[in-house]
């Protein structure tokens, strides 16, 4: 009974209903860094959470060394102090030659200057031209984030105007388009409000036609009971491209996830240990066209 006190002490005092998420924090940036022609068959995606892009030429050329086709990038930063203020999309696009999308989640307030904002966001990387690209800006939040008037701005302190998103985007590959949906989740939960994200992303997913390819993956932030969500997404239509194959981080356990429906069969599914410039590993999986599957059912 007193753990239990406990817990719910805790968990209130980091779950306290954030202020509405901040509007505004800038537009998606993109440009096209790809001339080349559409690549062929088969479709190659990494997914990484690369540590905001700290160590950016490790983190460069770990991505070179698996050679994707497509990247889902989480903890990106944008003109912060601790990336030496870099536009880290903008350079790993241009250095990797792939077309980029990025969105920010978070103005990081202790990490630039009212003349610089500092953001940290999301991006999509692809040697595919990328359409449509769009951001949800989940309604589940935490207020963990959120500045307080007697917390300062200290950098190590992670104060932070904005919310938890998914970056969507469209894939032009020569065959259907694909939707590819990048996820950050929240990390200061139990598991409750990564679960209300997820729900988000799926059900935004339901509305696209029956049969549309839809790769979703990212960082879900799955330390509690990760079978769970595999579970929940498998029940919508959803097959898991990387094998359960232990941990994606080097502390924590399970966060990163590919999850793939429609007409596309995954292979090849791993975490790519030998990476380095991040506290998360990659995971990477590559797509082939198969037949049309039927359309997925809602999250459960």
């Amino acid at each position: 009974m007193r753990r239990a006190a406990v817990w719910s002490l805790l968990s209130a005092m980091l779950l306290a209903a954030p202020d509405s998420v901040t509007p505004g924090l800038g537009p998606i940036r993109h440009a096209d860094f790809c001339s080349c022609p559409i690549p062929p068959d088969p479709i190659v995606l990494l997914d990484w959470n690369i540590d905001r892009g700290v160590n950016f030429d490790d983190v460069a050329t770990s991505i070179e060394r698996a050679h994707p086709t497509v990247c889902l990038l989480q903890e990106v930063d944008l003109h912060t102090n601790r990336a030496s203020g870099r536009d880290v999309a903008a350079e790993l696009a241009r250095r990797l030659g792939m077309n980029y999308v990025f969105a920010p989640s978070f103005q990081e307030l202790g990490q630039g200057s009212s003349e610089k904002p500092a953001y940290q966001g999301l991006a999509i990387l692809a040697r595919y031209p990328l359409r449509d690209a769009r951001v949800i800006r989940f309604q589940a939040q935490s207020g963990f984030w959120r500045p307080r008037s007697y917390l300062p701005d200290w950098p190590f302190l992670q104060r932070r105007l904005g919310g938890r998103i998914a970056l969507v985007a469209t894939l032009e590959t020569g065959h259907l388009p694909i939707t590819v949906y990048n996820l950050h989740l929240e990390s200061r939960s139990f598991g409750r409000i990564q679960a209300h994200q997820l729900r988000e992303a799926v059900d935004d997913a339901a509305r696209l036609p029956a049969g549309s390819p839809v790769i979703l993956g990212g960082d879900f932030n799955t330390k509690y009971l990760p079978g769970i969500f595999e579970r929940r997404l498998v029940s919508a239509g959803y097959r898991n491209a990387i094998p359960r194959s232990g941990h994606t981080h080097k502390v924590v356990g399970l966060l990163d996830w590919i999850f793939v429906r429609g007409p596309l069969d995954a292979r090849s599914g791993s975490v790519l240990r030998h990476a380095t410039g991040s506290d998360h590993f990659p995971v990477a999986a590559t797509f082939d066209w198969t037949r049309p599957a039927p359309s997925p059912g809602p999250l459960r």
